[in-house]
């Protein structure tokens, strides 16, 4: 059973789905709560500077100046998913309710992933410096726009989130503070960084499943599950795929239409496409207060697995151009 499991979903992911199961059957309550919530505090500052740490001087100066290239994907990640998701809001609002729409618009207003987006870039024989470039430098500008298009797009009193400028205060507190420490100390550590990537990415995934714990546990004593029943679960999944399914077409039509080589193409689809869940986890805690935290990370967590798999076949096909001996 499991090995039919790991055919569709990585290990990570069925962690993550453990951990959610832990957070229901035995949620996080009293000092535990407490306790839980000062490491989770601790493991969001370190993730965020290890981020700093891996980030390239070199690569930021390599792919900077492509700047045609970086505004269209942040006009994909921060101007096209916010628009469909007000576009679909007349379908979406009664099909999955007030709570998981948040969730949805949520989504949708989050910065792009850094480490997928550029794996697979790589893995696609894309432009790898631009993809280092943009996917870093929309998870920065997100720690602004993302609480500022979540204000734009809910109604804050009825939303459950917290002001906008003091969100993006604690945000950069706890997000910008510790990556801007770690991209600093990059000529102490960053050698050190590079040559442990393999086990330090068990920190990185360590630190979101505490997170997603100690917010799924906070979501479920407040009634999550009595919210989100089975159903509604199916119904947010097809949404995703949607999402995804028109993020990835407009991406591509676009960098063709507008002249970018294939190379520059397979940038812009990863980097435009995605939307992060290591800094959607630590930041919906910020956002979002209460029994909204659950819903509000919920397709954050189904449109990651999705666009993993879907990207994780595109770039081999991508991979396979011009190569006869891959194709075959």
């Amino acid at each position: 059973m499991i090995s039919r499991l790991r055919l569709v979903f990585d290990n990570f992911t069925l962690i993550l789905i453990a951990v959610v199961a832990a957070a229901t059957f035995i949620p996080a309550q009293g000092i535990g709560a407490v306790i839980f919530g000062w490491v989770t505090n601790l493991a969001i500052a370190l993730l965020f500077f290890m981020h700093g740490a891996k980030l390239s001087r070199q690569a930021i100066v390599a792919g900077a100046m492509h700047w045609r290239l970086h505004l269209l994907v942040f006009s994909c990640t921060f101007i096209l998913f916010p628009l469909l998701a007000l576009a679909l809001r007349p379908l979406l609002l009664p099909l999955l309710g007030d709570p998981l729409y948040l969730g949805v618009i949520y989504l949708c207003a989050l910065p792009g992933t850094v480490q997928s987006a550029i794996a697979f870039t790589s893995i696609a024989r894309g432009n790898v410096p631009a993809a280092v470039c943009s996917a870093s430098a929309s998870s920065l500008i997100g720690i602004a726009v993302t609480p500022l298009l979540v204000n734009l797009l809910t109604n804050i009193e009825a939303s459950g989130t917290v002001s906008t400028l003091d969100a993006i205060g604690r945000i950069s507190v706890q997000l910008l503070l510790p990556f801007v420490a770690g991209h600093l100390m990059r000529p102490w550590i960053g050698g050190w960084m590079d040559n442990n990537r393999r086990w330090l990415k068990n920190v990185d995934q360590g630190s979101i499943l505490l997170v997603v714990y100690t917010a799924f546990s906070a979501s479920v004593i407040d009634g999550l599950w009595k919210q989100v029943p089975p159903s509604a679960l199916l119904e947010l999944t097809a949404v995703c795929c949607v999402l995804l399914a028109i993020a990835l077409f407009v991406t591509a039509r676009l960098s063709r239409t507008l002249g970018f080589n294939v190379e520059d193409e397979i940038t812009i689809v990863f980097c435009g496409s995605k939307k992060s869940l290591a800094t959607g986890v630590p930041m919906a805690q910020i956002l979002f207060t209460g029994a909204a935290v659950g819903p509000a990370l919920l397709p954050v967590m189904i449109f990651h697995q999705i666009q993993l798999m879907v990207c994780a076949v595109m770039a081999q096909h991508y991979a396979r151009r011009n190569n006869p001996a891959m194709a075959a």
